[in-house]
């Protein structure tokens, strides 16, 4: 059984998936994600409600236990215990959809091809439009798709604690190029080699509304300009036309003959960016992991902050 031809190169369509469904080498994955100030479960909104078949990727568990910034990307050997746990293996095709349209979903997509997997597509649309196209939805979590959400989670936890997991059925081949640190963010200030791009919201990049996360100041890092996440996408929560958003990216003085990298609060609305570009032909955007709740917490950039000229 081949698949149907892919449509785009980093998305899917509802019908793409609709009639791919039950391929066997095919693996959905819930990565709904929420902010904290959202107050909502992911987990528990899986368990009520899915495309059939999809498991649950929990971002905040399947990351780096050992930093007190939220669900920055786990080790190799993490990634691949957990991913292992889910059942997935390197010769599968992954779909990534949430619950939003396009939302955590892309930083899903990019983790997978930030540790090697290519086979990799967000869902255009994510949720909202499958059930728009009247398409059925699981109304309970199996117990076997319940118990793996929670195996990778424990995969985790074991690697970082050096014990023994079960053998690998995914294996990571670590793209660096795609991940930023802080040191390479303050580097660029000075050498301006990458374009700076912010996907989050203009007020929160300004300094004129607060960040959602207490104790996180607002403003952005010196010499970045902004794109909100938002302005990806149309009032469907699908992605716009290339011509649309090569748009956005002119209007806002972003070359696309010259190198961007990405960042957001907290590496999750950046790939919303980052899948852009992808459309676009920019295939390999690094995305700043620790982003701007690092910098403005990290002792060394924490006064290293601008605001709008205006205040």
């Amino acid at each position: 059984m081949e698949f149907a031809t892919i449509a785009g190169e980093a998305v899917v369509s509802v019908e793409w998936l609709h009639l791919n469904l039950h391929h066997p080498a095919l693996k959905v994955l819930d990565g709904s994600w929420y902010m904290p100030t959202e107050q909502k479960d992911p987990l528990q909104e899986y368990q009520n409600s899915h495309i059939p078949g999809a498991l649950f990727f929990d971002i905040d568990k399947i990351s780096d236990p050992t930093t007190e910034l939220p669900h920055m990307l786990p080790s190799e050997e993490a990634f691949a215990a957990a991913v292992s746990a889910l059942g997935i293996r390197n010769e599968d095709k992954v779909v990534v959809y949430d619950c939003k349209g396009i939302y955590s979903a892309a930083r899903v997509w990019w983790m997978f091809r930030v540790f090697g997997h290519d086979n990799v597509w967000v869902l255009d649309g994510g949720m909202p439009k499958w059930r728009d196209s009247k398409f059925d939805v699981e109304s309970s979590a199996s117990n076997d798709a319940t118990l793996k959400a929670s195996l990778a989670h424990e995969a985790i936890e074991k690697v970082y604690k050096g014990e023994m997991v079960p053998p690998f059925t995914f294996q990571t081949k670590m793209q660096p190029h795609l991940v930023w640190t802080h040191e390479q963010i303050r580097r660029n200030m000075e050498e301006k080699s990458y374009q700076h791009v912010d996907a989050r919201p203009k007020p929160r990049f300004d300094g004129v509304a607060p960040e959602p996360r207490k104790g996180i100041r607002s403003g952005h890092i010196p010499g970045s300009k902004c794109i909100s996440f938002s302005e990806m996408m149309d009032d469907s929560q699908t992605l716009l036309s290339t011509e649309k958003l090569k748009e956005k990216f002119d209007s806002e003085g972003i070359s696309l003959d010259a190198p961007i990298m990405i960042s957001c609060a907290t590496g999750v609305t950046a790939c919303i960016l980052a899948l852009g570009l992808h459309l676009l032909g920019k295939t390999n955007i690094p995305v700043y992991d620790g982003s701007w709740t690092e910098w403005v917490t990290h002792p060394d950039t924490l006064n290293i902050v601008e605001v709008a000229e205006t205040l």
